[in-house]
């Protein structure tokens, strides 16, 4: 027998829990995916816009830095776009950050939608697989109950051995699942920090560039 038919002869013996813990695996992987996909293109689209960005506030030509954060779909974009919104009101430093702190609160939630259910999938694939053996047993000494004295060995340790396949599902679903979550929320982690470095070093720009211009003023 392949390892094919080994993996379908596992999940036939299992018996019903192991559907649903085969459900619970394909939604977390679903949303995984999702979440890999989107936080990566998210961490693309921000270093690439910053990186155009540089140059304008080094310069400082805001109206330029303005109509890429304004054309641009990345958090980054809104964030400093709050930011060059707030320079020309601003009367202090204080304003222009607290503007960026607040477009930034509203990035964060979407960075982490849905992360945490693949926690909450790994814990449903084990508890289900514990559930599923817990059922198991208690089918298979109720069925050894009733059988030839001779026979009671065998079927008891057979029926456990069916009985522990659930666990076992339970376990082999679990597992990926925390790792995928540790790592997903690590890269969720890294974009949110990048973030707020950019925001640091847009202000450190802006301040320098209006230092600069008052003290052109005064001379």
């Amino acid at each position: 027998m392949g390892s094919f038919g080994t993996v379908v002869k596992f999940f036939q013996e299992g018996g019903l829990f192991m559907w649903p813990i085969a459900i619970v695996f394909v939604l977390g992987l679903a949303i995984a995916i999702e979440r890999w996909f989107y936080i990566t293109r998210q961490a693309s689209m921000s270093r690439s816009l910053w990186d155009d960005i540089v140059p304008h506030l080094q310069s400082g030509n805001f109206k330029a830095a303005v109509d890429l954060t304004q054309n641009s779909t990345s958090f980054i974009g809104s964030i400093l776009n709050y930011g060059l919104a707030r320079i020309r009101t601003a009367r202090s430093r204080d304003d222009i950050e607290k503007a960026m702190e607040e477009s930034l609160m509203e990035a964060m939630p979407k960075l982490e939608r849905r992360t945490h259910y693949l926690a909450s999938f790994a814990n449903i694939a084990t508890l289900l697989g514990l559930l599923g053996t817990i059922v198991g047993l208690i089918q298979a000494f109720q069925a050894v109950g009733a059988a030839n004295p001779a026979e009671k060995a065998d079927m008891l340790s057979g029926s456990i051995s069916v009985a522990m396949n659930t666990t076992a599902f339970g376990l082999i679903v679990a597992i990926p699942l925390l790792l995928i979550h540790s790592v997903i929320q690590s890269k969720t982690t890294q974009v949110v920090d990048s973030l707020e470095m950019a925001s640091v070093k847009f202000l450190n720009a802006v301040t320098e560039r209006q230092a600069a211009a008052a003290q052109q003023a005064k001379g």
